[in-house]
């Protein structure tokens, strides 16, 4: 069972939503995932939204005229986002085995992954590699996964994960402190945009 499912301290659905409308009514940005997702594919681009919540960033993106699939394991966070937008394709199912499958049948491959608000740090324990081998090959040549987790010990680390993009043909390409860009320094928290060269 995933750590994210064993929390009981932190809000879902709707509650989930509350904390980000309250920073949206205070004037703060809410929308840093999706701004750099932006910047790193052409309009019009694909993008897989991994444990996408309630669908804040997936929603975003596509009122940005991009094309995405919404997954998550959580059930009530989902039915929220479909509730949003019931326009989106919203899956439920499990990061490490899921396939998004395409107009035919076959594996999807997507312009960029995106796992946001800690997913990676709220994944069943031991099931990482996976989660990342499965994102990559969801990804086409040239595809980014980005993603975004706080770093604390018993977590996973940055030099774990870089190894885990490694072995799955991703090559790290850029890491921030914040959404925002803000140049990382070895602090508590980072976003990393992994880059997929080749095919496979």
């Amino acid at each position: 069972m995933s750590r994210w499912a064993h929390r009981r301290d932190v809000p879902r659905g709707a509650d989930y939503d509350q904390r980000w409308a309250r920073k949206a009514a205070r004037g703060e940005s809410i929308h840093g995932e999706a701004d750099l997702v932006a910047s790193l594919v052409r309009p019009g681009g694909s993008v897989l939204d991994a444990g996408c919540g309630t669908g804040r960033v997936a929603i975003e993106l596509a009122r940005r005229g991009y094309e995405v699939v919404g997954v998550d394991a959580d059930r009530t966070m989902l039915d929220h986002a479909r509730n949003k937008a019931p326009e989106l394709s919203w899956l439920h199912g499990d990061l490490a085995s899921i396939v998004v499958a395409g107009e035919t049948g076959e594996r999807r491959c997507f312009d960029a992954a995106i796992a946001a608000g800690n997913v990676m740090i709220f994944l069943e324990p031991g099931t990482e590699a996976a989660v990342v081998a499965n994102l990559a090959a969801h990804l086409r040549p040239g595809g980014a996964l980005v993603a975004g987790f706080q770093l604390s010990d018993g977590y996973l680390q940055l030099h774990i994960f870089d190894a885990l993009a490694e072995r799955h043909g991703l090559t790290l390409e850029s890491r921030w402190a914040t959404w925002e860009g803000a140049a990382y320094a070895g602090g508590d928290y980072a976003v990393s945009v992994h880059r997929k060269l080749t095919a496979g």
